[in-house]
């Protein structure tokens, strides 16, 4: 079983000058510790669920490219990228740009979006869900013509491309993993069996999981699509796991028993490399030994 972590929280109590200290030493222990991701959320501002709309968030494509210049092995993303966030073509060069500065170490975490208030709030184009999804499926076919050798026009419902021109491609080849995040069965799982290398799912538990990739495994057999060509990827349990460690590895050998490849683990503030160095020493030898 792989592990990564996913750096959400910038309330550091020394403010803005440590957050990027913190990012780079975080970075050292999560390579350190084995991970094989390392990511950052990409919103414009902190989720209401987590704290407040007022507390602290960096800009997800410059921190990655900040971590991209501090790391050497751990791979690097979005989990996951709104897709009304940025235009589909300029999305894909950010990915591409992100993957060669990086070594060839990026793949494409990207979603349907749903945080309203800070779409109003900036004033970000906030369509309908369903209009969403749709944007979704155009982006996902424009980023794969992006990282193909087809340079010509895309002309779809809502973007309309002259040219795909992406100089240069990719190191990664074919192209970097992309990875559809979100749980829903109707729409976002279908375009995981559709498009994706990875999803990256968020459920209650085993039950919720062998349902969630069983409806993906049908979706695939629709498709056509081969399922075991799926990387699967699952938010780590909810708590802590450093607080119950044989609890946490029990939910993580049952998620392996259905197929999970990845579990990705939050860095938590104040201290999130402590946090990570301390999985590193007391978790993740341990969690080499699930699968």
């Amino acid at each position: 079983m792989r592990f990564g972590f996913h750096f959400l929280d910038f309330t550091i109590p020394q403010g803005p000058a440590s957050y990027a200290p913190a990012l780079r030493s975080t970075a050292a222990a999560a390579e350190a510790a084995g991970a094989s991701w390392l990511t950052v959320m990409d919103h414009y501002f902190q989720m209401e669920f987590f704290r407040t709309a007022h507390d602290p968030m960096l800009e997800a494509y410059t921190t990655l490219g900040f971590l991209a210049g501090a790391t050497e092995r751990v791979k690097l993303g979005t989990v996951v990228t709104g897709v009304t966030y940025r235009h589909p073509g300029l999305l894909a060069k950010i990915a591409t740009t992100l993957d060669v500065v990086s070594g060839g170490r990026a793949f494409l975490g990207i979603g349907a979006a749903w945080y309203e208030r800070e779409h109003l709030a900036l004033g970000v184009p906030y369509p309908p869900v369903a209009e969403r999804f749709e944007r979704l499926e155009e982006t996902l076919q424009i980023v794969q013509q992006m990282w193909s050798d087809d340079e010509g026009p895309f002309e779809g419902k809502h973007y309309q491309l002259a040219e795909t021109i992406n100089v240069p491609q990719p190191l990664t080849r074919p192209h970097p993993p992309i990875v559809v995040g979100g749980s829903g069965e109707k729409k976002t799982l279908r375009l995981v069996a559709q498009y994706a290398d990875a999803t990256n799912l968020i459920v209650s538990g085993a039950d919720e999981l062998a349902h969630k990739l069983e409806v993906l495994r049908r979706h695939c057999d629709d498709l056509g699509r081969d399922y075991a060509t799926i990387e699967k990827t699952v938010m780590g349990p909810q708590g802590d796991p450093l607080a119950d460690v044989d609890g946490f590895l029990r939910t993580a050998q049952a998620y392996a028993d259905l197929g999970v490849e990845h579990i990705h683990l939050r860095a938590m503030a104040p201290d999130p490399a402590a946090t990570v160095t301390a999985f590193g020493e007391r978790v993740a030898p341990r969690l080499a030994e699930i699968g």
